[in-house]
């Protein structure tokens, strides 16, 4: 299931927030020095090992008797932490963690995943980045000599390996990670497991800001379910492609990627999208019209229908924001009557609206445009109307006066 664009934007804003304490190389001499040798490694006998086992595994009975002493050992941390401890709690943990090896390498990745987690929620660099040591040091070894040998690759320690990098908050790793398991997915034919592993990584590069990679990733799985025909999933992916193209400012992709979703929405008769579609759709024309102007009219195109759509869907702040926007797109191109009918119209609209603060700009508007075509009286008049609304709302009075008393100075 993919999850919502808001929980990925906040994961992301979190991760970056915490990246100064997050540690994704282990094998970096200056972060290994200013560190004690890491506990997880200490090779002291254990009481709770079996004596004189050496290096033979464990048998079945024994693992359970460990793996119970070892749960054991995870509630008198958190008990610990509770009491506020945590150097206590830690020194327990990292003694857990040294053992769970014992139950094998998935086992102790997830235990290396939750005391992660809870060093990262602790703010605990240090012990995050012992935990970030073991878990390379465990991918490290489970690598396949022949790196093209993804069916040899034990798919549920590298599913586990990734899930435990994203909860010590190293996307990087985690990337590495995912994309091995994607290569293994795909030499299997494994559709599902694919688009799923697709998902985690559009999800992970959004959250390092990789809008390139993040990009290629969600294409892939627009492409997937164009295919499958899964609307509901096509619609998803345009929309997570629609906010990475805005934050990546590639306008052209942008419109590509908004009116396929425009032409989706107008099919299965969902209307009440259009409007805020056709707003950012002629925002991307207006900028694509700075390096060529001729796309211009396809912004003015494209904020009339975003107002007409709006208004006969009685979205009135829509419709005012397409207005807003028309008002100096005609004002650039010297179409001062243009603006003055559309400034009025938005007038009625932001009354309608009882949007008194709307109104007060746009009387301001006029009033300027009236300036500029030295039309003294009707601009007086504009600035007049704009201060009645000014004094009630008790905002912006002195600018409403300056302007009367410079407009009847030249009026006289």
């Amino acid at each position: 299931m993919v999850r919502s664009l808001s929980f990925i934007i906040t994961t992301a804003i979190l991760w970056q927030l915490t990246s100064s304490f997050t540690l994704a190389k282990s094998n970096d001499p200056q972060q290994a020095d200013s560190f004690p040798p890491s506990p997880l490694e200490v090779t002291t006998p254990d009481p709770l090992l079996p004596p004189s086992r050496g290096k033979q595994p464990l048998t079945a009975l024994e693992q359970l008797k460990l793996k119970s002493a070892l749960d054991e050992l995870n509630l008198q941390a958190a008990a610990k932490l509770q009491a506020g401890d945590s150097v206590a709690a830690f020194e327990i943990w990292n003694r857990e963690l040294r053992l769970r090896r014992y139950l094998g390498a998935v086992a102790e990745v997830k235990a290396l995943a939750r005391v992660g987690d809870i060093a990262w929620n602790q703010s605990d660099r240090q012990q995050l980045f012992y935990v970030t040591q073991r878990l390379q040091a465990i991918q490290k070894q489970a690598q396949p000599q022949n790196r093209n040998a993804q069916n040899n690759l034990d798919l549920e320690l590298w599913q586990a390996l990734g899930e435990a990098y994203q909860k010590v908050r190293s996307p990087k790793p985690a990337i590495e990670v995912y994309n091995q398991i994607l290569a293994a997915f795909r030499q299997q034919q494994n559709l599902l497991a694919e688009i799923n592993t697709l998902t985690t990584l559009g999800e992970l590069h959004l959250s390092w800001f990789d809008y390139p990679q993040a990009a290629t990733t969600y294409e892939e799985l627009l492409k997937l379910a164009a295919a499958k025909g899964e609307r509901q999933d096509e619609l998803t992916y345009l929309q997570r492609l629609a906010y990475i193209y805005q934050q990546s400012k590639q306008a052209q992709k942008s419109v590509d990627i908004l009116t396929r979703l425009k032409t989706i929405y107008t099919q299965e008769d969902n209307i009440t999208q259009l409007p805020s579609l056709q707003l950012a759709i002629a925002a991307n024309y207006e900028t694509l019209a700075k390096e060529n102007p001729t796309l211009l009219q396809q912004a003015f195109n494209n904020y009339q229908e975003a107002y007409l759509t709006a208004w006969q869907l009685q979205q009135y702040t829509r419709a005012a924001e397409a207005l807003e926007k028309l008002i100096p797109l005609y004002r650039s191109q010297g179409q001062i009557d243009e603006a003055l009918q559309t400034s009025e119209i938005l007038i009625e609209l932001q009354a309608r609206a009882a949007n008194y603060y709307g109104m007060m700009q746009a009387y301001d508007q006029i009033g300027q445009l009236y300036l500029e075509r030295k039309d003294y009286p009707q601009a007086l008049t504009a600035f007049q109307n704009g201060l009645k609304l000014a004094k009630q709302l008790k905002h912006e009075e002195a600018y409403f006066n300056q302007q009367i008393e410079k407009v009847s100075k030249v009026n006289l």
